[in-house]
C-alpha cells in the first residue's frame, strides 16, 4: 500500500512544472555492463546488508541481489549525467559518491525487490525539492549546486537540515542541548548520520517506512521535525548517560 502511495504521489507531483524544482533530462535503464564487479567494496557491502535485511522483513526473493546492483548502477549513471567536475582531493569529491546510497536501497525494500519501478520512482522522485534531502548522492557533484559550495564537500543536509536541527534543539529542548555541548559532540553529527543513513540501524522498519513517507508527503521540514522528535524521545537517556 505505500509503495503504490509514494509512487502515486511522486508520479503526479514530477508531471506538474510547479512542483519539479530539478531539471533531470531523460535517461534508459541498461542491463548492460551492470555486474556486481562493478561496484565499489563499500556499494557490495551495502548490498549484501540490505539483502540480508530485506529477506530477514520477506520482503525480497533469492536473485533480489542482482536487481539491487542493477538498480545502483543505473542511479549512478542517471546522477552522473547532472554532475560536474571538480577537482580535489577530497575523498567526498571524487567521481563516485564516497558511502552507500542507503534511501535507494529503502525504496527497492519498499517495492519489494521490483528493480524497474524502484528506478522508475527514483528518476521521478530526482526532479523534486524532497530529494535534494532524502537522497543524499542527489546532490554528489550536483550542477545544481554553486561551485563554492560543491568544492568545501559539505552536503546541503548539514548546513541546512542539521543546522536548524541545532537551532530548534536549544529552544525546545535546552537541557539535551546542554548535554550534547558537555560531551563534546554536536547534534547535527548524529542528525546527519541518522539522515544519510535514512535511519537505517536506529529504527525499526516501520518507522524507516514512516520516515520516507512523512518527508514525501508533507516537505523536507519534516526531516527537522523528526530529527527533534528522537532527541525528545531519547532525553531521559541522554540525560542519564550525561550524568554518568
Amino acid at each position: 500500500v505505500l509503495a503504490e502511495l509514494i509512487e502515486k504521489f511522486v508520479s503526479h507531483l514530477s508531471e506538474s512544472r510547479m512542483d519539479c524544482y530539478f531539471n533531470t533530462g531523460s535517461y534508459k535503464a541498461t542491463d548492460a555492463d551492470v555486474k556486481k564487479e562493478n561496484l565499489s567494496s563499500v556499494q557490495k557491502l551495502g548490498v549484501e546488508m540490505t539483502v540480508r535485511y530485506g529477506k530477514y522483513l520477506n520482503l525480497l526473493k533469492e536473485d533480489a541481489e542482482n536487481g539491487l546492483c542493477f538498480v545502483l548502477m543505473n542511479c549512478e549513471e542517471f546522477l552522473k549525467q547532472q554532475q560536474r567536475t571538480v577537482v580535489s582531493s577530497l575523498c567526498c569529491l571524487q567521481e563516485h559518491y564516497a558511502g552507500y546510497d542507503w534511501f535507494a536501497s529503502s525504496i527497492f525494500l519498499i517495492m519489494s525487490g521490483d528493480r524497474e519501478k524502484t528506478l522508475m520512482f527514483l528518476q521521478q522522485f530526482s526532479r523534486l525539492l524532497i530529494s535534494a534531502f532524502l537522497w543524499l548522492p542527489r546532490l554528489h557533484l550536483s550542477m545544481h549546486l554553486p561551485v563554492t559550495t560543491l568544492e568545501y564537500g559539505i552536503h546541503p543536509v548539514y548546513f541546512c537540515s542539521a543546522h536548524l536541527v541545532e537551532m530548534l534543539l536549544k529552544a525546545e529542548l535546552p537541557l539535551v542541548c546542554s548535554a550534547f555541548h558537555m560531551s563534546g559532540f554536536t547534534p547535527s553529527q548524529i542528525c546527519l548520520q541518522w539522515i544519510t543513513q535514512c535511519f537505517w540501524n536506529y529504527m525499526d522498519w516501520s518507522e524507516i517506512c514512516h520516515y520516507i513517507a512523512i518527508c514525501i508527503f508533507l516537505g523536507p521540514d519534516y526531516q527537522i521535525y523528526m530529527c527533534i522528535s528522537v532527541f525528545r524521545h531519547l532525553q531521559q537517556d541522554i540525560l542519564k548517560h550525561t550524568e554518568a
